[in-house]
């Protein structure tokens, strides 16, 4: 007898068109936004409980940013980046918004820096999807300072200014390094 968590397991080892599902999502089809849910939802919720920090708060997020997909799906435009990548930005912009709304911003120390590390790290596992593992290679090759000030602006949500302050460089190295960082990877991936 199969189960439903059986039914997800395998919902999620299936590839998924993120293009085709925002598409279906734009013309009303719920079973499409589902679709990404499904897929998706353990990789958001840790996207978003990384800024937020409290499991509470990145739940509404994550039912906000659900909630402008539906919304917004039309909106999408495919010569501008992946479905995918779209997605895991609406749900960034949520986590920032819910940040600011809080008159809050990231902090970063010790803990904080080795689960960033732990996340990254955490790329390599082998139910992560082709797209994250050669993200996961190309980010491997960047040079040290460079991969920090990229995971710090992007995964983290950082500033140019408090990455510059958390990495103790001035904020034009800080800067270029992410300007330099993001054409690597983008060269990479390509």
């Amino acid at each position: 007898m199969t189960t439903a968590t059986d039914t997800r397991a395998a919902t999620n080892d299936l590839p998924l068109d993120f293009e085709a599902a925002l598409l279906r999502c734009a013309q009303g089809d719920q079973f499409a936004l589902r679709a990404i849910y499904e897929r998706e939802r353990r990789w958001l919720m840790a996207t978003v409980l990384r800024l937020v920090r409290r499991r509470e708060l990145a739940e509404e997020v994550l039912h906000d940013a659900f909630l402008q997909i539906w919304n917004k799906a039309g909106t999408y435009k495919p010569g501008l980046g992946s479905a995918r990548g779209w997605i895991y930005t609406v749900v960034r912009h949520c986590a920032l918004n819910a940040l600011r709304s809080l008159n809050a911003s990231p902090e970063r120390d010790d803990e904080r820096y080795e689960e960033l590390i732990e996340a990254h790290a955490a790329w390599h596992a082998e139910d992560q999807s082709a797209e994250q593992r050669a993200l996961a290679q190309c980010l491997e090759r960047l040079e040290e300072q460079r991969r920090q000030a990229v995971l710090l602006a992007f995964v983290d949500g950082y500033s140019h200014e408090q990455v510059a302050a958390q990495l103790g460089s001035p904020l034009g190295t800080v800067k270029s390094w992410i300007r330099r960082g993001l054409v690597a990877l983008k060269d990479c991936l390509s």
